[in-house]
C-alpha cells in the first residue's frame, strides 16, 4: 500500500488482534496519481487475504474486506452500532450529526423527517428544476470544446439544486463545500472542532430565523416537525441539518466525477447509451454498483465472534461500500462494466435502518445528466497530458477532470 500521510495517530496493535490480519492502510493517505481508485481499495480482497483486515492507522480499526459481510454490518444495529461514523473515534466528539450517528429507536423520528423531505413524490417533483440546471450548465461551455468537470459541472448541479432546496445561497456553496471537504476528507488545516464551529456559526442563525419566519423549504419542514410528539431542540436541528447538508454537497458531485472519467476513458461505453438512450436507467444502476465511495465504520456492541473473527466491545471497523461491489464472490468480473448486468444486492446506499435516504434524488440526478450531456456532448475526451486529480477519504472524490470535445 502507499505510504500514510499519518495524519492521525498509530495505534498498538490489541492483544485480540492477529498477526496475519495487520495490514499498513491509511484511507486518508493520498496514493500515486496514476493509481485508480477503485483498484486501490479492492488490493484489500486480495489472494490470500483475511476478509477482515486490522490497520493501525487513525487509531486503530478493522475493515470488512467482502460484500456479504459489508451489507450484513451495515443492516445489523443490533450488533454494530453507528455511534461513531469518523475516523479516528476521537473526531466523533467534536462532529456530531442526526440521524446517521444515532441507532434505534432514537434515530426513528429525526429519519421520518428527512424521508419526507426527499419522498418519491418530492423527487418527481424536482427533475424538471434538474433538468433545466443541467441544460444550462452544460450550454454555458459546449461551444468552447472543453471544460474542468469538476468545478463547472459536477460542484454545481447537486449543490446548486441542493441549496435551493433548503433555501440558501448558492454563493455560500464555496464554503459549505470547504467545510464539508473537512469532515470527508480532512487534510489537517482545521481541528474537528473548528469544523463544528463553523458549521455552527453559518447554520444557527439560519435556523432561528427559520423558526421564526419558515418558509417551504426543507429546513423549515424539518423545524416544523416533532421529535416523539415534542418540538426539536436548536442542538438537534443543527445537528440534523449539517447532516443533510454535507451529504448534499458531496456524493453526489464525487459519483459524477468518477462516471464522468470512466465514460471519457471507454468511448465503446458512452456510444453504447448515445446509440440506444433507453439503457440509460440501467447504465446507470451499473454505474452505482460499479463505483461507490464511501467508507463510514460501525462500532461492536459487545464481545463476540463474527465470522470467525473475535472482536472485542468498542472495536471500530470501517465498512467500505466499494468493496461489496467490486467483490468477485457477489459480481463475476466485478471491476467491468456492463450495462446489461443483473444488479444484485449492493451497498452503495448502505442498507438497514441508515440506508441513504437521497438514493432516488442522485439516480435522478445521474440519469437526467447523463440524457442532457450525451445528446450534447456524445464524444469527449481527458484533456491531453492531463491527469485527473482524485482525493481520498470517508468520501473519495475526483476534483481536477478536464475534458476535451470538438467545438
Amino acid at each position: 500500500m502507499a505510504e500514510a500521510t499519518e495524519l492521525f495517530r498509530k495505534s498498538d496493535v490489541p492483544a485480540h488482534v492477529p498477526a496475519e490480519c495487520v495490514i499498513d492502510f491509511d484511507l486518508f493517505a493520498q496514493p500515486a496519481p496514476e493509481e485508480d481508485f477503485f483498484e486501490y481499495w479492492k488490493k484489500l480482497q486480495g489472494e490470500g487475504r483475511p476478509d477482515f483486515v486490522w490497520t493501525p492507522y487513525n487509531g486503530g480499526h478493522w475493515i470488512a474486506t467482502r460484500g456479504e459481510d459489508i451489507h450484513t454490518i451495515y443492516a445489523d444495529h443490533d450488533l454494530f452500532s453507528s455511534r461513531n461514523i469518523l475516523l479516528p473515534v476521537e473526531r466523533n466528539e467534536a462532529i456530531r450529526v442526526l440521524p446517521t450517528s444515532l441507532d434505534p429507536p432514537e434515530h426513528r423520528p429525526f429519519r421520518n423527517l428527512i424521508n419526507h423531505g426527499l419522498s418519491p413524490k418530492v423527487v418527481r417533483g424536482l427533475e424538471p428544476s434538474i433538468r433545466e440546471l443541467t441544460v444550462s450548465l452544460i450550454e454555458a461551455f459546449r461551444a468552447r470544446g472543453h471544460c474542468e468537470f469538476a468545478s463547472e459541472f459536477a460542484e454545481l448541479l447537486p449543490i446548486s439544486l441542493f441549496l435551493k432546496m433548503v433555501n440558501l445561497p448558492v454563493e455560500d456553496r464555496i464554503k459549505l463545500k470547504a467545510l464539508s471537504e473537512q469532515v470527508n476528507r480532512p487534510d489537517g488545516s482545521m481541528t474537528p472542532e473548528e469544523v463544528n464551529q463553523g458549521f455552527y456559526d453559518y447554520l444557527m442563525p439560519v435556523l432561528l430565523e427559520r423558526r421564526k419566519n419558515p418558509g417551504d423549504d426543507l429546513f423549515s419542514q424539518f423545524l416544523a416537525g416533532s421529535i416523539d410528539g415534542r418540538p426539536m431542540t436548536d442542538g438537534e436541528a443543527f445537528e440534523l441539518c449539517m447532516q443533510v447538508l454535507i451529504a448534499g454537497l458531496d456524493t453526489v458531485v464525487s459519483v459524477l466525477g468518477f462516471l464522468m472519467m470512466f465514460l471519457a476513458r471507454n468511448p465503446d461505453h458512452r456510444r453504447q447509451l448515445v446509440a440506444d438512450p433507453a439503457m440509460i436507467p440501467p447504465a446507470v444502476e451499473e454505474f452505482l454498483r460499479r463505483f461507490p465511495l464511501v467508507a463510514i465504520p460501525r462500532t461492536v456492541i459487545r464481545d463476540m465472534e463474527f465470522q470467525g473473527v473475535t472482536f472485542k466491545e468498542g472495536d471500530l471497523i470501517l465498512v467500505p461500500t466499494m468493496l461489496h461491489g467490486l467483490d468477485d464472490r457477489a459480481y463475476q468480473c466485478p471491476l467491468d462494466v456492463d450495462f446489461n448486468r443483473r444488479i444484485g444486492i449492493h451497498s452503495t446506499f448502505g442498507a438497514g435502518v441508515h440506508r441513504c435516504p437521497g438514493s432516488l434524488l442522485a439516480r435522478a440526478e445521474l440519469r437526467i445528466f447523463l440524457e442532457e450531456w450525451l445528446s450534447r456532448i456524445p464524444d469527449f475526451d481527458i484533456a491531453p497530458g492531463r491527469t485527473p486529480k482524485v482525493l481520498y477519504g470517508i468520501v473519495g472524490t475526483v476534483v481536477d477532470l478536464p475534458l476535451v470535445w470538438q467545438a
